[in-house]
């Protein structure tokens, strides 16, 4: 908004010529979400805490340490939501449609988180609205995302399916690209939602894939950078960064609350609103299966529930984890909280670098 007010009037206040520069845009968006969280956190926590009283249910079968987090409360994602949005519209070139689409994603898929943990709070249970509702809303919701980005789409990129480490191999898959796509946003959403079960485990590892697709997305929407890296260019992509500046930045901000131990949990109205906004960034740059590899924490989350589930059907009740997801895995073998959170951040940034690399490697 501010370069579209303040930019065209550089011939009278030539400093306002920064704002057409992508990278202080970014910058901006970082610094005034952060801002904005750090400010309205202790507010919104203790509007939080009134409201829930008990706070977010915890599951008796879980670790025995998670039982002294009773009475935290919930749906601190929308400190998130609210940071992100005012300083992405802030910040951001309000004529790209692109953003608007990704805001969609977001906006809509906090709210169905919003309502999960409603559900959850009211029925002071683990358990919130019905799965196949919750999934049949996040498939709609994305359904129309994809097909957006598939029609905005040029130079014959909207159906294709692009491969890492190679420069020109492509796959059409046609309207096949819809059902692709909406199993990209789908699954990075409830990926990142199985990931959010201990303090700053989930928003440590979003803010590093943030900050890696805000780059993939400067880069695929530069002409030259794209080029030269080998990489496919698409127009208007590269104002995507700024809105993964201001998920950084509000990502930060709400650390400071999350830190062990949490003032606050973000609930599934931050999980899925973040997961689902990364699947739907990915999409756009087409770089989505390098968001299984950037991502790849989150996948491995996913895959140890999977296989929990599996094995536990075909063994008749013997388990090959000794609690799904994976980070309870290492709890129940005695790691505090902290190491696992530490050293999952660490594999995330190690698996951020890899996925970085496919930018280069062609």
């Amino acid at each position: 908004m501010l370069y579209n007010l303040l930019y065209p009037l550089t011939n009278y206040f030539t400093a306002f010529n920064l704002f057409q520069y992508l990278s202080f845009r970014t910058g901006g968006a970082i610094m005034t979400a952060l801002i904005i969280s750090l400010a309205i956190g202790p507010a919104v926590i203790r509007w939080l805490k009134k409201k829930q009283r008990e706070g977010q249910p915890i599951r008796e079968d879980g670790p025995e340490t998670h039982l002294k987090k009773k009475g935290t409360p919930t749906m601190g994602g929308l400190m998130i939501l609210f940071s992100v949005t005012v300083s992405t519209l802030l910040w951001v070139d309000i004529t790209n449609p692109y953003m608007w689409i990704v805001l969609f994603v977001f906006l809509g898929y906090g709210a169905i988180g919003f309502a999960d943990d409603y559900a959850k709070l009211t029925r002071s249970s683990h358990r919130g609205i019905p799965g196949k509702l919750r999934l049949l809303l996040e498939m709609a919701i994305a359904a129309v995302a994809v097909l957006s980005i598939m029609l905005l789409t040029t130079g014959g990129l909207g159906s294709s399916l692009a491969f890492p480490f190679f420069k020109n191999l492509l796959i059409d898959l046609g309207w096949f690209f819809i059902p692709f796509g909406v199993i990209v946003v789908v699954g990075a959403a409830n990926a990142v939602n199985l990931t959010d079960g201990l303090d700053g485990l989930a928003i440590g590892s979003i803010m590093i894939a943030a900050a890696c697709f805000g780059l993939i997305a400067y880069l695929v929407g530069h002409l030259k950078f794209s080029g030269y890296l080998g990489i496919h260019y698409i127009e208007d992509a590269a104002e995507i960064a700024v809105f993964c500046g201001a998920l950084l930045g509000a990502g930060l901000g709400f650390l400071w609350f999350n830190a062990p131990p949490a003032s606050v949990f973000m609930g599934d109205t931050g999980s899925l609103s973040l997961g689902g906004a990364l699947g739907a960034i990915a999409v756009v740059t087409k770089h989505e299966l390098v968001l299984a590899i950037i991502g790849g924490l989150f996948v491995a989350e996913t895959l140890s529930v999977i296989i929990q589930v599996v094995y536990f059907k075909r063994t008749g009740g013997k388990r090959f984890f000794l609690m799904a997801p994976l980070h309870h895995h290492f709890e129940k073998l005695g790691w505090p909280e902290s190491k696992v959170v530490v050293r999952f951040w660490i594999i995330s940034i190690i698996l951020a670098l890899i996925g970085l690399s496919t930018l280069k490697l062609r």
